[in-house]
């Protein structure tokens, strides 16, 4: 996530209409006119949609600051090679100049920009869950790692988190253990081929379109480098409990989901007995993650804004409590 603050310097360009003259500084290298792109929202990146006679599309850009122009562009190269092949993902579309990702000097500064289509379909949370579709996402996770496991363009590597947290939390002596023991567990694991490689990174039910039981896949901000199972635990999140195991009542749909993947590649028991793990592990990351992304308040801080820095905060007594757990488990 960006920090609070650069999210709120670029609401701060958003009208009552919903458009931004840094986006539409943006926008222009793809040949929309002045007053199309209309902010949607602001997390990893600026999201703005951009209504087009050829299907809806979205703007996604990120300040130089906090991302470089190699990052951007190996995402984009990753989702258009993973659409050239069939794996149901959206496609980034092409710049004026016939490049994935574009650099754009703005008011505010260097952005790396790339667009998107749209994903067809509708979105469903958990509680609209079928044992069909639980199966269809896994199977759709599968796809993805599959077809992008020859990718070859520099992704980072998954979990660098782990070594800021005892520095960013040096007072929180049972956090700091809890981290050393999770780290550790991480480090004796194995990367070979058929358990690590390239992963979405947020594999959640909100990243996803719906064509019956058919599910295309989005946002892939948080690509990275790392175990599979890393990324179906995090995809989980919502069918998991407060100690990073399955939630009983969810137990039928997670069975699906695994049934899913393993139609398309291998996931096994050693895999799936990781899973409260990687919980464990990426809710260290969440916490470093948000402890960025806070910042301090400045004193006129907006209302939306506090709001959303308290949303964070309560998320983060939930992370720190989850990796506790897990590693007390391990």
């Amino acid at each position: 996530m960006m920090p609070l603050n650069a999210i709120d310097r670029l609401k701060q360009t958003v009208t009552e209409s919903w458009t931004s003259p840094v986006a539409d500084e943006v926008a222009a290298a793809w040949g929309y006119e002045p007053g199309t792109a209309r902010w949607w929202r602001s997390s990893a990146s600026h999201v703005f949609v951009l209504p087009d006679p050829r299907g809806k599309r979205y703007l996604r850009f990120v300040p130089e600051s906090l991302v470089g122009a190699e990052a951007v562009a190996a995402v984009a190269t990753l989702m258009d090679r993973l659409a050239d092949a069939g794996t149901p993902v959206v496609r980034p579309v092409k710049a004026g100049s016939g490049r994935l990702t574009v650099t754009v000097p703005t008011a505010h500064g260097l952005m790396h920009a790339m667009v998107v289509e749209a994903a067809a379909g509708e979105e469903a949370d958990a509680d609209e869950l079928t044992a069909e579709r639980a199966q269809a996402w896994g199977r759709a996770l599968a796809e993805v790692h599959r077809d992008a496991a020859n990718f070859d363009a520099v992704l980072p590597q998954a979990f660098g988190e782990l070594g800021e947290a005892a520095e960013r939390f040096p007072d929180d002596a049972e956090l700091v253990k809890a981290v050393a023991r999770l780290g550790d567990r991480v480090a004796a694991l194995p990367r070979d081929r058929a358990g690590f490689g390239v992963v979405h990174g947020d594999f959640e039910l909100d990243n996803l379109a719906w064509e019956g039981d058919r599910a295309t896949a989005f946002d892939f901000d948080e690509a990275a480098r790392s175990w599979y199972a890393a990324d179906v635990a995090y995809a989980l999140r919502d069918l998991t409990g407060p100690d990073g195991g399955v939630a009983e009542e969810r137990r039928a749909l997670v069975d699906a989901f695994i049934a899913g993947y393993r139609s398309v590649r291998a996931f096994e028991d050693d895999e799936v007995e990781r899973l409260p793990l990687f919980a464990g592990v990426h809710a260290v990351c969440s916490l470093v993650r948000i402890a960025r992304a806070l910042g301090t308040p400045e004193a006129d801080e907006p209302e939306w804004l506090a709001g959303l820095r308290s949303d964070l905060e309560d998320m983060a007594k939930a992370h720190r409590e989850l990796a506790i757990t897990v590693a007390a488990a391990e």
